[in-house]
């Protein structure tokens, strides 16, 4: 049996702001009627955390639900508890419409960490990060340049980005790029 290993193995660029790869982390995608008592229980369950709005993200430490869309959540554990997530999920759904899938080794996640994370993502983002659109909480499934990616804001200075794994050395060459251009001065 191999040894799991994340996209980027750790790689981190540091700078006023630092892009750097958070490691190997849980994800489970989970589609159904987000409404459901049953689906909203086994995800506190899971994660301890509320079930998020419509456009955010409800995170504690490794743990946490992002709304991906109307009937699909991203589901965050540490990485070694996904295969067990998605059996709670399997046992707690049965017999309903769903779908739970682990696409830890899939993914990557990087992290954006400074005084102007708000811009680095606004200069590769179609999406108004003005600090009176975007607050901490908010999550976004959009595009970072020629790549697909959601993120959410952790905290005023903390941007969390998820992309595919087979694009994370692009994503993260990208942002890199974005933070040594520095701050534009734009967002306040």
């Amino acid at each position: 049996m191999s040894n799991a290993v994340s996209a980027l193995q750790g790689k981190i660029a540091p700078g006023e702001v630092t892009i750097r790869e958070a490691g190997l982390r849980g994800m489970i995608i989970l589609r159904g009627d987000l409404s459901d008592k049953k689906l909203r229980k086994v995800c506190a369950d899971i994660t301890g955390v509320k079930m998020p709005d419509r456009g955010q993200a409800n995170c504690d430490g490794d743990k946490g639900l992002c709304w991906m869309s109307p009937d699909e959540l991203l589901v965050l554990v540490p990485y070694p508890e996904a295969a067990q997530a998605v059996g709670q999920l399997d046992a707690a759904l049965a017999g309903q419409h769903y779908l739970a899938e682990n696409v830890s080794d899939a993914r990557a996640l990087l992290i954006v960490e400074g005084t102007f994370c708000r811009e680095v993502i606004a200069k590769l983002a179609p999406v108004d990060l003005h600090p009176d659109a975007f607050k901490p909480g908010d999550f976004r499934r959009t595009r970072l340049g020629q790549v697909a990616a959601a993120f959410w804001m952790r905290d005023e200075d903390t941007f969390e980005v998820i992309c595919f794994r087979s694009v994370a050395g692009y994503t993260f060459d990208l942002l890199a790029a974005s933070a040594k251009a520095g701050a534009v001065g734009h967002l306040g």
